[in-house]
């Protein structure tokens, strides 16, 4: 994430060449990380979301949850809020516009939801949310151009893009629920023998079907039935292609998980809210209005971009490490406010 908002925000245009392999294998890669993250965080909340069934603590988890999307919302509002122009009376509609972090929030809130009705049954938490990331990926031509001219449009930034939003909940919530239905595995079955070799190998062998085979299968779902839907999916598959990459990429990483033990790995994890938060400020100028994207620009070349993005990432991580408060830390602070303002 850190290197590809950098070098997309400040690599020179001219070197955006589509016919470059070097430029189509970063685009490639680059585009595999936004339904990484969104499956990794499905797969982590609903898993502590589910264990804390068996320790008891379920309620306090689904509150927890429910508040910690919330917060997810704010922020991701709080990251855009133009500070200065409003101190100069100017307010503008774009800080309305969507991006990861409400998304995020929104769609760990659908989890809860879902999760709450179906408690007492986690075999049918874990087929709807596997039929709700399937069904979202597969009704995308219905809400590719969805038209939201009639609804406020504070709402309307959360299902089009027409307004500057970077991200909607459809189709990214269908990310979230297959992670969903990942971890659900994990509950279910981790621990049992032979569950990982399992695991790892049904990642990556229904990952390269999805990337080698799935634009097929609609277009035989097409022929069979002769509803337009199958082949228009088929047309352009790139939901199913790209959950085939996060597929194969998680099943290569949880191969490998016993070499990735390492206590700085674990720390970086444990900041993914800071480093958000820090890499938006230092890259899109956020509250300030002054960042890379405004004092450098579209400029570099490859070789500035890709020594940049190595620094970034680094100081990102430093600061985020040793400069500013753990993610816990965060959600304690503004879950107090919160409660402040509510009384």
């Amino acid at each position: 994430m850190l290197q590809g908002h950098f070098i997309d925000t400040l690599l020179a245009p001219e070197y955006r060449n589509p016919e470059s392999t070097v430029f189509q294998i970063w685009t490639y890669f680059r585009g595999i990380t936004a339904p990484t993250f969104f499956t990794i965080s499905g797969i982590i909340f609903t898993y502590l979301l589910m264990k804390s069934k068996k320790k008891g603590l379920a309620p306090k988890r689904i509150r927890k949850g429910l508040m910690r999307g919330l917060l997810l919302i704010a922020i991701g509002y709080g990251l855009r809020a133009p500070i200065f122009e409003w101190l100069t009376g100017s307010f503008r509609t774009y800080f309305l516009v969507i991006d990861v972090l409400q998304i995020i929030g929104l769609s760990i809130i659908i989890t809860v939801g879902i999760y709450y009705l179906t408690f007492k049954k986690s075999l049918v938490f874990s087929m709807v949310m596997l039929v709700l990331g399937i069904t979202i990926f597969s009704l995308e031509p219905w809400y590719r151009e969805l038209d939201t001219s009639r609804i406020p449009l504070v709402f309307a930034n959360y299902l089009s893009k027409s307004n500057g939003s970077i991200f909607t909940i459809l189709p990214w919530l269908g990310y979230m629920a297959i992670g969903a239905f990942i971890a659900s595995l994990f509950y279910r079955y981790v621990g049992k023998e032979k569950f990982k070799p399992i695991l790892v190998s049904g990642l990556i062998i229904v990952g390269s079907l999805l990337i080698y085979n799935s634009s097929h299968l609609f277009m035989w779902l097409y022929k069979w039935s002769d509803i337009t839907l199958f082949k228009d999916v088929a047309y352009y598959n790139y939901l199913f292609t790209r959950l085939g990459n996060v597929l194969i990429l998680l099943g290569l990483f949880y191969a490998l998980e016993r070499f990735m033990k390492n206590q700085m790995i674990f720390k970086i994890g444990q900041k993914t809210l800071s480093i958000y938060v820090v890499h938006f400020i230092i890259i899109y100028g956020s509250l300030t209005g002054l960042g890379l994207s405004q004092l450098i620009g579209k400029t570099l070349n490859p070789y500035q971009a890709a020594t940049g993005a190595l620094l970034f990432m680094i100081i990102v991580c430093l600061i985020s490490l040793y400069g500013i408060r753990t993610n816990t830390f965060i959600y304690k602070k503004l879950r107090g406010y919160l409660k402040k303002d509510l009384n």
